[in-house]
């Protein structure tokens, strides 16, 4: 028996320090990750160059030598980003056109809907079910009134006011919405043993991923007026929401048959076995298991869509990269493309990011869920 206090030489670890082992752990980390193979080993320091290159110049341009404070384009030295540019444009960028003393309506709305999609998105929030619902029919019902008015307290603000970051977000959120459910709907309508209804639901989805989404946004906004009745309208941003909708429908159609394919058929006899009917088997059994499935290709696709939702200044909407590009058309503001992009590019980096990062960390959830490693 060995004396107390004396050390076990069989032990693991045994003598070594705590930042030893955090040494050893990181170095670990590092040949398993980037110097694990003699290509892996060169691609690392090659990136490693690279960024010591790139990075010291982007950091002068971007950090130090910017300018931030002042109320006009001459308030910047040349030498690094006016910032400042920016700084004055940020509601414009934000709300577009949409009056100033307005601009609290959007705030609210933005705040209902984290508030309805914080506890629709989180685990463990009870009647979950109930909120992803509340998600999907109250909030756009509140958000619409607040956004377009038109009822006593609230003016009515024409969508053409509408613009930047705001817009973007109406159209992305409206979009999945949408898509999601009709995607479900087709993607059951192509594995339908009814001909008419699987013929049907593979020319929709076939048609509208054959034809570029440019294509569809110019049809929706010049070709669609000319097939309605006489003095019949419809906004211009419904329409373009409309042709987005059924754009990315037929694309989730195919995400969700993926997930459907990916459940085993046993689950959907074992159901029947216990007397499930077809719609409580898909509701209950099948679809949720599919649901899991997609959660990647789903995740993915809203990033597109957030993404191509910039495409809309081609049929005359303002959004982020629109209200950019008019801001550099003012002469008082001529030659910051630079600032004025970049600005764009943090933005929707930042938000694709995000719905990236939630749709990792769900992924992982549902794996320790399951008993799999994430």
């Amino acid at each position: 028996m060995s004396e107390a206090g004396s050390i076990n030489p069989a032990a693991p670890d045994a003598g070594v320090t705590a930042p030893a082992r955090s040494f050893e752990r990181w170095m670990g980390w590092l040949r398993r990750n980037l110097f694990d193979s003699p290509a892996n080993s060169f691609l690392t320091l090659a990136a490693a160059v690279f960024l010591a290159l790139v990075l010291p110049a982007v950091w002068n341009w971007a950090v130090t030598q910017a300018d931030l404070w002042g109320d006009s384009k001459s308030a910047c030295g040349g030498q690094g980003a006016c910032w400042v540019f920016v700084r004055l444009r940020l509601p414009v960028f934000i709300f577009g056109q949409y009056p100033p003393s307005e601009q609290w309506r959007v705030v609210v709305a933005v705040s209902l809907l984290i508030g309805f999609a914080v506890p629709a998105l989180r685990d463990g929030t009870a009647h979950r079910g109930l909120w992803v619902a509340l998600l999907l029919t109250l909030f756009p019902l509140v958000a619409g009134v607040l956004l377009v008015g038109g009822v006593p307290g609230l003016p009515f603000i024409d969508t053409t006011l509408w613009g930047g970051l705001t817009l973007d977000v109406v159209i992305a959120f409206v979009t999945m919405a949408g898509s999601l459910p009709l995607g479900v709907l087709l993607a059951y309508g192509r594995r339908s043993r009814l001909a008419g209804i699987r013929t049907v639901s593979i020319a929709f989805i076939e048609l509208w991923r054959g034809v570029p989404l440019l294509t569809v946004l110019f049809m929706a906004a010049v070709l669609l007026p000319l097939f309605l009745p006489n003095g019949a309208t419809v906004d211009r941003l419904v329409r373009a929401m409309g042709a987005l909708v059924l754009f990315n429908a037929a694309y989730m159609a195919e995400v969700v048959r993926g997930g459907l394919q990916g459940v085993d058929a046993e689950q959907e006899e074992a159901a029947q076995s216990l007397g499930l009917a077809w719609w409580q088997t898909q509701t209950l059994v099948v679809l949720p298991q599919a649901m899991r499935i997609i959660v990647p290709g789903i995740i993915n696709t809203a990033v597109d869509l957030f993404k191509d939702t910039t495409l809309v200044t081609i049929v005359g909407l303002s959004d982020l990269l629109g209200a950019v590009n008019q801001s550099l058309k003012d002469p008082a503001w001529l030659g910051l493309a630079p600032e004025g992009y970049a600005f764009a590019a943090v933005v929707f980096f930042v938000c694709c990011f995000a719905m990236s990062a939630y749709g990792r960390s769900f992924e992982r959830r549902l794996a320790r869920g399951q008993g799999r490693q994430p």
